[in-house]
């Protein structure tokens, strides 16, 4: 994963955060744009899923590469990740 990727997979996650777990797991980006382009590749790598909703594509990352984009003591939320260890919820920003 590229240094991108992994800023655009935390991104997703809603990360980083005070209560340092994961709150989301989605990104949308306009097709033929940088960010599109980077997910587009994570997508032919495994490392992220997309579908196209209206004029964005959206795309959420596999369980692999959500946790290989966690730092430090940062958690997956079971929610969005139902086969990572249980968490307490992040608190979502006003």
């Amino acid at each position: 994963m590229t240094p991108r990727m992994h800023e655009l997979a935390r991104h997703a996650l809603g990360l980083p955060n005070a209560g340092r777990t994961s709150y989301r797991n989605r990104f949308y980006a306009v097709p033929g744009d940088e960010d599109w382009r980077e997910w587009i590749a994570m997508t032919n790598a495994g490392l992220a899923c997309v579908a196209t909703s209206g004029p964005h594509d959206f795309f959420w990352l596999t369980q692999r590469c959500a946790e290989a984009a966690l730092v430090g003591r940062e958690r997956l939320c079971p929610e969005d990740f139902p086969n990572s260890p249980k968490c307490k919820r992040a608190r979502r920003p006003a």
